[in-house]
């Protein structure tokens, strides 16, 4: 009656994989550039291995971890949060969801404003979500015209104000735009709702209110195995949008790591024979894509003091994994995900202190919640609960 805890430190990348250089990402290593410029302090991260997968100036390497340690190359075509996801969850992409670098195509940006009943769209270009309601935000009061916009991820975005379009409306919307228009060649990994609210000069954005609405992932994926094998599955805050609200027994959101870190703590307490899958965005959202670095740092703080009450929580024959989707490294001039390693730590008995090495896939997640769960193993993907040492090895 054990159980699978894992939990996505959303764009803690540690350095730039090989293939970089495709992503314009040369140079991005999230964990290390935000840690040496910092200095955070991160004492329990420090027992758990962190410093042993890459030099970290405040977190020195230590020789008996609490974890296994190392990292992982994502092999899916692609940088964004879905593509990291799925492939976690043991679905690789062999080819990259859509973007929209110079804006989306005339007949996308026509078949939508026709839909809303507008004569037009507004931006229609990769912008900050903070930065587009300050360009057009007061013009969209004025006409009534949506503002569309996409980043470097694949995503499609409508910003509109409360006050001209009521929340359920832009869901539906966006909904619209999910099923009729960005289908096909066009199947962005994700159509969000951002709603946003204020007056000209001082907008912002109504996150509580955000909607994601995604594709729904192919099966096989680890969720569907272990619904099928009668495990319980759990989702702790935007994972449930990740896959397109399929797969979980039950999914908690929330609004910030503090609150979904409580609401792990609370489900840790009754959890049975359950696998817990975990995101934790503010290192992403707030900090990574606003090139905060001392925030960024900050929030790696937070989760380092909740990491003694997770690790109270955990029952003798549980597993904690701690990893992440992809970087977002903001000390560089990007505001967008970084194509990188991301770091590996995993807590189970015969574990403590061992090197993982460098991961082929994301995918030995996978592998490894099926190992747990006494499942074949259907993922491109190596469990690395199978390298556990022998009893007479720690020794």
């Amino acid at each position: 009656m054990s159980n699978f805890y894992l939990i996505i430190l959303d764009g803690v990348g540690c350095g730039h994989q090989e293939d970089a250089a495709q992503y314009g990402d040369v140079g991005s290593n999230t964990l290390g550039h935000v840690v040496n410029s910092m200095k955070p302090e991160l004492p329990n991260f420090t027992r758990l291995g962190l410093g042993n997968i890459i030099p970290l100036d405040t977190v020195p390497p230590v020789l008996n971890s609490l974890c296994g340690f190392g990292k992982m190359r994502e092999v899916s075509a692609g940088k964004d949060s879905t593509t990291g996801h799925w492939e976690i969850a043991g679905i690789r992409m062999p080819e990259a969801f859509p973007t929209y670098p110079e804006g989306f195509p005339a007949e996308i940006a026509q078949a939508f404003a026709e839909h809303t009943g507008t004569s037009g769209i507004l931006a229609n270009k990769p912008f900050s979500g903070t930065d587009v309601i300050r360009n057009f935000g007061e013009e969209h009061l004025k006409t009534g015209k949506p503002i569309v916009y996409t980043s470097a991820d694949s995503v499609f975005q409508v910003a509109t104000h409360t006050d001209i379009v009521p929340l359920e409306k832009l869901y539906a919307w966006c909904r619209f735009a999910r099923e009729e228009l960005m289908t096909g060649e066009h199947a962005v990994g994700r159509v969000i709702a951002r709603p946003f609210a204020g007056e000209p000069g001082k907008f912002f954005r109504l996150t509580d209110h955000r909607q994601d609405f995604s594709l729904v992932a192919p099966e096989p994926n680890i969720m569907s195995e272990l619904q099928g094998a009668g495990i319980k599955t759990y989702s702790i805050g935007k994972i449930i949008d990740l896959f397109g609200g399929v797969g979980f027994t039950q999914y908690r959101k929330t609004h910030s790591n503090a609150e979904g870190i409580s609401q792990l703590l609370s489900l840790m307490h009754a959890a049975e024979n359950s696998f817990v899958f975990v995101n934790l965005i503010d290192t992403d959202q707030l900090f990574g894509h606003r090139n905060d670095p001392a925030g960024f740092a900050g929030s790696l703080e937070e989760f380092d003091r909740a990491i003694p009450a997770l690790f109270s929580n955990l029952k003798d024959d549980d597993v904690l994994v701690i990893t992440a989707d992809h970087g977002n490294d903001p000390t560089t001039v990007s505001t967008d995900h970084a194509r990188e390693f991301v770091p590996l730590l995993v807590y189970g008995k015969g574990l403590e202190g061992q090197s993982l090495g460098t991961r082929a896939t994301f995918s030995d997640v996978a592998a490894s919640v099926m190992h747990w769960a006494g499942l074949e193993n259907l993922f491109t993907g190596r469990s690395f609960l199978a390298e556990k040492k022998k009893p007479e090895e720690t020794h």
